[in-house]
């Protein structure tokens, strides 16, 4: 076995989360039925090498190298650091301090809501962004292509006048600046893609309540907020949980439970730190629901219920914002196809009386 081939299971290990997930359940099952981890891994690795015909297979190689870790006296969370997405790291963190059954248990529930808001998310924006290049691309090609044959058979007297002139006028343009206005649109994008992870301040909890800014926001609190529901349910507390979470969180994030640690330090309770941040995050809701369950006993289930609904509700939202932007997509790209057949109409028939 060489180094590429451990890069290579490194890689597939990290990347695969779907039969990430399956090692995960495999290993919590075998735990729960009291094998010991190291018996647990050794069984899961010979299964993925088909009792060791096939000992280069990734998930095997992942199988030995935790394994190898964990015999150098290191705690599961840092035999698999590296091997994992940060985030999965984090929570088997937590379980070094309780149970690492309940830890892996809580990284499946967590990797499972994660995913069904960022499945939801795509949807949202990707199938709008299809439709709003597609509105461009119609114009552009109408503009280069269909007008300028019809407007230069109609020579220089035609004075064009209702929709045929706006179609030239737009033909005009686009033959001219077609390039500059495609890489504003290409660089818009890509500021407002890149802002997502790194823009923090007041303003920022304006741009939070539009679209791209207001989807990801949604997925990053469902995120966040059914991590910490995980650590607190591994006696982990709440202000170390926060902490570990904005330590390994991305800018926009971290400020705003920096912020929220602020307050807690000061002796306010989950719900009112978040309010006092004045972010708005992860609700207004969910903050008035913290605000109540904080200083209530039995706050790690009802925190652990106010995630589960909090993602339930956030997938619904974010399908609902799904379909509203797909409408709009398609009202858009067919308003578009009317008005330049509309168009093209006019133009042929101020052509026809021009020339008659």
């Amino acid at each position: 076995m060489s180094k590429l081939d451990v890069l290579y299971a490194k890689l597939v290990f990290k990347t695969n989360t779907e039969k990430r997930m399956a090692i995960s359940r495999k290993v919590a099952s075998l735990l729960r039925n009291n094998f010991t981890l190291m018996d647990a891994l050794n069984r899961v690795e010979m299964i993925e090498s088909q009792n060791g015909r096939k000992p280069n297979e990734p998930f095997a190689i992942a199988m030995r190298e935790i394994q190898k870790g964990l015999e150098r006296g290191m705690t599961f969370s840092e035999a698999t650091r590296g091997w994992v997405p940060n985030e999965e790291t984090l929570l088997l963190t937590a379980g070094n301090v309780s149970s690492l059954l309940i830890s892996l248990e809580n990284v499946g529930r967590v990797v499972e809501g994660i995913n069904r808001i960022k499945r939801a998310m795509w949807s949202a924006i990707a199938y709008p962004l299809f439709l709003l290049f597609l509105t461009l691309g119609i114009i552009v090609m109408v503009g280069i292509y269909l007008v300028p044959p019809l407007a230069e058979a109609a020579g220089s007297d035609v004075i064009w006048h209702g929709t045929a002139a706006s179609l030239v006028w737009v033909s005009d343009f686009a033959r001219q600046y077609w390039f500059v206005f495609g890489a504003a649109f290409v660089g818009v994008i890509a500021l407002a893609w890149l802002s997502l992870p790194v823009w923090t301040g007041r303003l920022r909890t304006l741009f939070d309540k539009m679209p791209p800014w207001s989807t990801y926001k949604l997925q990053l609190s469902v995120s966040w907020l059914m991590s910490l529901a995980a650590m607190v349910s591994a006696d982990v507390s709440v202000p170390d949980a926060m902490r570990l979470l904005a330590n390994t969180s991305n800018r926009y994030l971290s400020s705003i439970l920096e912020d929220a640690l602020h307050h807690i330090a000061n002796g306010e309770n989950l719900g009112n730190a978040l309010a006092m941040t004045g972010k708005e995050f992860p609700s207004n809701e969910i903050i008035g629901d913290l605000i109540i369950y904080s200083d209530m006993v039995d706050f790690n289930k009802n925190l652990d219920k106010i995630a589960r609904d909090y993602m339930e509700e956030s997938v619904r939202k974010m399908e609902a914002i799904s379909n509203v932007m797909n409408s709009i997509g398609i009202i858009l790209v067919s308003v578009i196809i009317g008005w330049v057949v509309f168009g093209t109409f006019q133009m042929q028939e101020q052509i026809t009386s021009a020339i008659m």
